[in-house]
């Protein structure tokens, strides 16, 4: 869970330095409401600009665009907050007791709430224009590389990479990038349909699926490949529309044909609670061995349109 600045300040020792309020409110930013409206007035307009021309199929590009614009800004204010607390730390280490000392000091604190403070509103900026995508394309959002965390306690939906939870992990470390709860390892492979009609059944029997699952396991996180087509995306919209976190393993292209079965060991080092399979290739099929000889309870939907094999 994420810590406040002030939360972290307060493990520190500041020598009995008084830490004022940051040096502006919650009125100096957008309000949530002005954030909804505003972009979805942009978001209608755009689509609508684009619909019945030849640009339409760029369009999801172009949206995902518009959402990455609020990712960057937010990713940018982080690392003033991460270089601000680093001057802290320095500062604290060279302590001296002289009044200069404590005035530069409360001068990286003020500049450092005033980073959290905009990357916070950039976040929830980036996390309304990211249900726009997610409602007009079908996606959850998320980055090129690297991670969509929120920070605040109000926004629980995030999209962490394997590569930052491992890293973050390794330094113990109990932020943004560790998500909290029991993990689900979700699979499925990219399927062709004879019909819209069966395409939205097993999309449906998806959902029906990882809802039944969640009442069973009320603080799930998922894990999944984070396919960007296929059964993942359809379980990575399921996450994003019930704010669920999502831990992705993409696959380690370097590896060859042995990428996928070294994130099924991945994926497996969890300990998850459950694996939900649903149809894919021989990696799926060996992800569901490997989980009954772990004794992991496999939710098995391998069957014609995502039901179960034997019915």
């Amino acid at each position: 869970m994420y810590d406040s600045f002030i939360d972290q300040l307060n493990g520190l020792d500041l020598s009995g330095l008084s830490i004022r309020p940051a040096p502006f409110n919650s009125t100096d930013f957008p309000c949530e409401d002005a954030i909804d409206q505003t972009l979805g007035a942009v978001w209608s307009d755009l689509f609508a600009m684009y619909s019945d021309t030849a640009l339409e199929a760029d369009a999801e590009d172009i949206a995902w665009g518009v959402v990455n614009l609020f990712h960057r800004a937010a990713s940018r204010k982080s690392a003033q907050l991460d270089r601000a607390g680093d001057e802290i730390r320095a500062l604290l280490a060279s302590a001296d007791g002289s009044e200069v000392h404590s005035s530069n000091l409360e001068e990286q604190i003020e500049r450092a709430q005033a980073a959290e403070a905009s990357m916070l509103a950039f976040e929830q900026m980036r996390e309304a224009a990211a249900a726009l995508y997610r409602d007009e394309t079908g996606s959850s959002w998320k980055p090129v590389s690297g991670s969509r965390t929120s920070h605040s306690r109000h926004l629980t939906s995030a999209v962490i990479d394997a590569r930052d939870f491992l890293r973050a992990r390794a330094e113990n470390r109990r932020h943004a990038l560790i998500p909290e709860g029991t993990p689900i390892v979700f699979a499925g492979g990219r399927q062709s349909f004879e019909s819209a009609e069966d395409a939205r059944t097993y999309a449906d029997n998806i959902w029906a699926t990882l809802d039944k699952v969640r009442d069973v396991v009320p603080d799930l996180f998922l894990v999944h490949g984070g396919d960007g087509k296929g059964a993942d995306r359809l379980a990575a919209s399921w996450a994003e529309r019930r704010e669920v976190q999502q831990l992705t393993y993409s696959l380690d292209r370097r590896l060859g044909a042995r990428a996928g079965f070294k994130r099924n060991e991945q994926m497996l080092s969890l300990n998850p609670r459950y694996v939900v399979a649903f149809p894919g290739n021989g990696v799926t099929e060996r992800l569901v061995i490997d989980a009954k000889t772990r004794r992991i309870t496999v939710v098995d939907r391998r069957g014609l349109l995502g039901t179960s094999p034997g019915s």
